[in-house]
């Protein structure tokens, strides 16, 4: 009878999450990673690097970025480098 009871009624299950913070140095940090087996190491440094290479590229971009440039400004470089190229094919 109870077969029959769970198949007809689905029961939810109640999942609580709770933060959790402590304090781990760096050294306990690279004992757990060096614990870690061989494909989760390596899961780990792609990660690692993503993130690095990730900051690397946000930090150029806002090396970029400049209020001083308008479009006009913008389309007077692009037309003048043009006519030089356009100028070193024709000679």
């Amino acid at each position: 009878m109870r077969r029959c009871f769970f198949r007809k009624f689905k029961i939810k299950k109640l999942i609580m999450k709770t933060a959790l913070q402590i304090d781990v140095s760096f050294e306990q940090i690279l004992s757990m990673v060096r614990q870690l087996p061989t494909k989760q190491k390596l899961k780990l440094t792609k990660e690692l690097e993503k993130e690095v290479t990730d900051s690397k590229l946000t930090r150029l971009l806002k090396s970029f970025k400049t209020n001083d440039i308008d479009i006009k400004t913008i389309t007077e470089e692009a037309e003048t480098v043009r006519r030089e190229i356009y100028d070193k094919q024709k000679h």
